[in-house]
């Protein structure tokens, strides 16, 4: 098994190399119909990998989230386990908006660009293809409540889900023995969607590949360059974080944090390659229990993280509005600043599952601030090259959430017995 995952990295590694050496090579000799055409073709293969992620997800998370919770002692350990999940996202949510604003104002991302309301950069006509009319709080509450499970499972949105599968979870603890069937159905529906995610992971390289060549073939490597100071301090900002994070780890778990470090390391090279969080799930889930950490707690907490624990995405959007600010120099009050932290907080917890979320509260934030709308295009430049980021952080940030609450419950396995709960 273990030579198996060694192969498995090291085929990752490969694609990705291979996958930026294509596309360079495919930017710098072909005409720009010829990149266009062959872009079209590779994405044709990274579409059809994360739909068939996306087939998976929906059953997945309901059938783990069901297990976990009707095998939980009572709605006691549910509460318990919930109450200290929330409490860590909320604190790492501050962590990383905190981080994004201080390191912002520090590097000035955007000071250099000195843009203009007509610069040819961000012409107010510009669409960036954000549907941004459902972005309030009322809507995010409502929309917490599905309608059915039907259209919450076709439309794959990972809240309805989750807040379906408590209730079913809880309902199934209640009933004890008179579900007992209907929770090893469950559990046998969960084992069949792991055998199906090994099946779907055999094409990662390959679609990890198609991915970077696609991008690159694009736009070029030189993309980079143009937002250097704003892509490298996203990224020296995310290592912070990354910092924070794995310090807290390896405080509160001890130095065995570091293997679960090495058992994460596929699925956030995964959601780094394919710009994709979701990419990653079934194969992080996995990682998790094979760590030591129960499944029940695991398959509680990794669904909840990923509506309410996305660290690289808050930490983005901040940078995001703070570069667009000084970019058509406007300076935010501290007042505006405290705002936009709780603003954030807010909006970033209802976007899972949105497509480039991320942008989209970027968007809603500037309108909000009375920013210049065209100020989103500035960004829409290099977001797949940021957005790999922030996905990547994303899982880093849920892996420890899943260890410090097992931890906090005093439930993390011996490695001999991981995976058995």
């Amino acid at each position: 098994m273990a030579a198996r995952q060694r192969w498995f990295t090291f085929s990752l590694v490969v694609a990705t190399l291979l996958g930026i050496a294509v596309g360079w090579i495919c930017n710098r000799h072909l005409t720009s119909q010829q990149a266009v055409d062959v872009a079209a073709d590779l994405s044709t293969i990274t579409d059809a990998f994360l739909r068939l992620i996306k087939m998976i997800i929906a059953p997945l998370v309901f059938a783990s989230l069901v297990t976990a919770i009707a095998r939980m002692g009572g709605a006691a350990e549910i509460s318990r386990v919930g109450v200290k999940a929330l409490a860590w996202f909320l604190g790492a949510s501050c962590v990383s908006l905190t981080i994004g604003l201080l390191m912002a104002h520090w590097m000035q991302p955007g000071a250099a660009l000195h843009v203009q309301a007509q610069h040819p950069l961000a012409l107010s006509g510009t669409a960036s293809g954000v549907d941004t009319a459902d972005f309030t709080v009322a809507d995010f509450v409502t929309h917490l409540i599905p309608r059915s499970f039907a259209e919450a499972m076709a439309g794959n949105e990972i809240l309805q889900i989750v807040v379906f599968s408590i209730f079913i979870g809880a309902a199934a603890a209640a009933l004890k023995d008179k579900a007992l069937q209907f929770v090893e159905l469950v559990e046998q529906l969960a084992a069949i969607m792991f055998k199906v995610t090994d099946y779907v992971m055999k094409a990662a390289p390959i679609a990890i590949f198609a991915a970077l060549a696609s991008s690159i073939c694009i736009h070029g490597i030189g993309i980079v360059g143009t937002y250097a100071r704003f892509v490298a301090g996203f990224y020296f900002s995310l290592g912070l974080l990354w910092g924070v994070l794995i310090a807290a780890l390896l405080l509160i778990v001890g130095s065995r944090g570091l293997r679960l470090l090495a058992g994460v390391r596929q699925p956030v090279l995964l959601a780094f390659a394919t710009s994709s969080s979701e990419a990653a799930y079934p194969r992080l889930l996995e990682e998790l229990v094979a760590f030591g950490i129960p499944r029940r707690i695991a398959s509680f907490v990794l669904p909840l993280g990923y509506s309410f624990n996305l660290d690289g995405a808050m930490m983005y959007c901040t940078f995001a509005i703070l570069f667009i600010a000084q970019a058509y120099g406007i300076e935010l009050t501290v007042t505006q600043q405290i705002t936009l932290f709780g603003l954030l907080i807010v909006t970033t917890k209802g976007v899972a599952g949105v497509p480039r979320a991320a942008i989209a509260v970027v968007a809603v934030t500037l309108h909000y601030f009375n920013l210049p709308d065209s100020g989103i295009a500035l960004v829409l430049a290099v977001d797949h090259v940021l957005d790999m980021g922030r996905s990547a952080t994303n899982i880093l940030g849920n892996s420890v959430a899943a260890a410090v609450v097992a931890k906090w419950e005093g439930q993390i396995a011996p490695t001999s017995d991981a995976g058995r709960s």
